[in-house]
């Protein structure tokens, strides 16, 4: 399992045992059964909708990704992995109507917190799951064929050309030496400096 659930403690209390409130909108994590979480985060979804919550809880989501699978009868084929299976994530205000909707929704076995306290993502952990938050705009000034220099990350002091920007992804594709082979990775504007 990952890192990120390592001191995981599923909540049961009730909300007057210490819910955590702050006046802001975070993401926490609510554990469920495994192979529930689609269904789970249909069913918060339609509560949202149904309560009209949709300024408390205002995102539901479970992680993927696409993994290139063989067929026993050799063709490859895409398909979607959870990321985290049993574990649903929610963005929301922290308050005991969403406490109460999310904790009782079928499926749900609590929040990751310990003593039943659920506990926000940290930034870091937001960042390891792919969740952007409010990023600081970032303009770039470079282009297609430009020298850069990776000034954070895994590839930190490569020195390398553009080959392509992603203008919506803020990212720019460049090529780095990998097991004495070009290898094409993105990068984030943020990640880069113009030479």
């Amino acid at each position: 399992m990952s890192e990120l659930f390592e001191n995981e403690a599923a909540t049961s209390g009730t909300p007057e045992s210490g819910i955590p409130t702050d006046g802001e909108a975070r993401w926490y994590v609510a554990h469920t059964y495994s192979g529930y979480e689609n269904k789970v985060k249909n069913d918060i979804e339609k509560t949202v909708e149904n309560r009209k919550l949709q300024e408390q809880i205002l995102e539901v989501t479970v992680p993927v990704q696409e993994v290139i699978e063989t067929t026993k009868t050799g063709a490859k084929k895409t398909v979607q992995r959870k990321l985290f299976p049993g574990y649903v994530l929610v963005h929301m205000y922290m308050n005991d109507v969403t406490w109460y909707v999310v904790r009782n929704t079928r499926g749900v076995t609590g929040f990751v917190g310990p003593e039943s306290k659920p506990v926000p993502l940290t930034e870091r952990e937001m960042r390891a799951m792919g969740i952007v938050t409010e990023a600081p705009v970032v303009h770039i000034d470079v282009e297609v064929g430009d020298q850069i220099k990776v000034i954070t990350g895994a590839w930190e002091g490569n020195v390398a050309v553009v080959k392509a920007i992603n203008e919506s992804k803020r990212t720019v594709t460049i090529d780095v030496d990998i097991f004495g082979r070009a290898t094409s990775v993105e990068i984030g504007f943020g990640d880069i400096q113009k030479m």
